[in-house]
């Protein structure tokens, strides 16, 4: 690969043009190998997975199928095995009384929540917001695009709000609040989806303070990388439930997390803490919906994660094999794009990805050209709601799927084609 360090402005016209010429033959070249790499997705990659895989021998005999007291392969327990409440609270620093277990997916206990939401009310909704004559809703953005396609599906009417080094612009956010019609805000707190933003205890605090004007306003509390360090040892992080209990906001959080990046993405269990109130309202419609979640599931992951500070064990091994990923990607960025000026990046220390902002108006074409040259990534514009970036600038890398040369190799392609969209601009 072609390393190219002086800045494209100190060019001449011509020195562009010629740069240009000898990228695109690179660009060309690797067109013709006809490459599949993929770093779309934070999905972790085969040597993860094997390393969890012992998950699927705990349970071996009829015996082993009971917790404390419960036969695990029946009907019943809607809110989920005590023993699982038990290890989501340790992981949360919740109470067990709060956790909710669900299934594989944490997203689906959230899409669940706001379709409630719509269709019955939350616990101190006036009327359901399929009653209400609009409903907003705000995305601190950069953000996670599965969270607007919900709130998109519902027909929301979705409000940016900048994200910062410390996490959301909570003064934007606390003069939004005032407005009754806006109804929650979704918070990635720990390592935030894309950027690895970890909010600061100010901010965690004013999030608790709030005072909206909905009296059934959701802080919807996606902690999904809380155990996932990927450089250095274990962040500790408040207990948003405990807190908004203090600020006399009891009801207004809903936290959601998941195993799906400790043990099995397709295959794992989920919890929403909340308020004791909240879940026995909750409870009450999803009685009608649900008999239990997969409490064989919810027992294999007991046995097998246990505690904290054995899950934290578990997270130190996969922390093994992703620090090496985000290291290649980081160390290409700085060698291959730092010299020209041409995007900012933060070096998360946990997470699942790493964002880029390019200079303005190359990032729906930098991933244009990575496309041709076999390389998937997430769209350009999907980090903010309704897919639109108002800068073109943002661009999320997922390195935890590809095997590290495949890595190695996509990120060197994603440079090439970040180049060649500057240089497009600028001839």
């Amino acid at each position: 690969m072609i390393v190219t360090v002086e800045p494209f402005a100190n060019l001449t016209a011509s020195g562009k043009e010629a740069l240009y010429k000898t990228l695109r033959e690179e660009f060309d070249r690797v067109c013709e190998l006809k490459l599949k790499l993929n770093m779309a997705r934070g999905k972790p990659g085969k040597e993860q997975l094997d390393l969890v895989s012992d998950i699927l021998t705990v349970l071996t005999d009829p015996a082993d199928c009971v917790s404390d007291g419960l036969d695990v392969r029946n009907y019943g327990e809607l809110s989920g095995l005590p023993a699982a409440k038990v290890m989501f609270a340790d992981i949360l620093g919740c109470k067990p009384e709060n956790c909710f277990i669900g299934g594989s997916a944490s997203l689906q206990l959230m899409y669940d929540l706001i379709a409630k939401a719509y269709t019955h009310g939350l616990k101190n909704s006036p009327r359901p917001w399929s009653q209400e004559p609009k409903v907003k809703w705000l995305c601190p953005a950069p953000g996670y695009d599965r969270h607007f396609g919900v709130s998109g599906s519902f027909g929301m009417e979705m409000i940016p709000v900048p994200m910062g080094p410390e996490g959301p612009d909570m003064d934007l956010i606390e003069e939004l609040v005032k407005d009754p019609a806006v109804k929650g805000v979704w918070c990635v707190p720990k390592y935030s989806n894309p950027q690895g933003i970890v909010y600061s205890e100010q901010t965690v605090a004013r999030f608790a303070a709030l005072k909206p004007a909905a009296p059934d306003f959701a802080l919807m509390w996606d902690n999904a990388y809380c155990v996932h360090e990927v450089f250095g040892d274990y962040l500790p992080f408040p207990d948003i439930l405990s807190l908004c209990a203090e600020a006399g906001n009891p009801d207004m959080v809903y936290e959601f997390a998941s195993t799906s990046k400790i043990t099995f993405p397709g295959a794992g269990i989920s919890v929403l803490a909340t308020s004791e109130a909240n879940q026995a309202y909750l409870q009450s419609l999803l009685k009608f919906q649900i008999i239990s979640y997969d409490k064989v599931n919810q027992l294999r992951h007991v046995r097998f994660l246990r505690n904290k500070a054995h899950t934290i064990e578990v997270m130190k091994m996969h922390a093994g094999v992703l620090a090496p990923k985000f290291s290649c990607v980081l160390e290409t960025l700085k060698r291959e794009i730092g010299p020209l000026g041409l995007a900012t990046w933060e070096e998360p220390k946990g997470g699942y990805f790493i964002s880029v902002n390019t200079l303005p108006g190359l990032a729906r074409r930098t991933l244009e050209l990575c496309k041709q040259a076999g390389v998937t990534m997430t769209g350009a514009g999907a980090t903010y709601p309704y897919g639109k970036d108002p800068a073109d600038s943002n661009i999320r890398i997922a390195p935890s799927y590809p095997a590290l040369e495949e890595l190695r190799q996509a990120i060197e392609i994603f440079c090439l084609c970040l180049k060649l969209a500057a240089l497009e601009k600028e001839i």
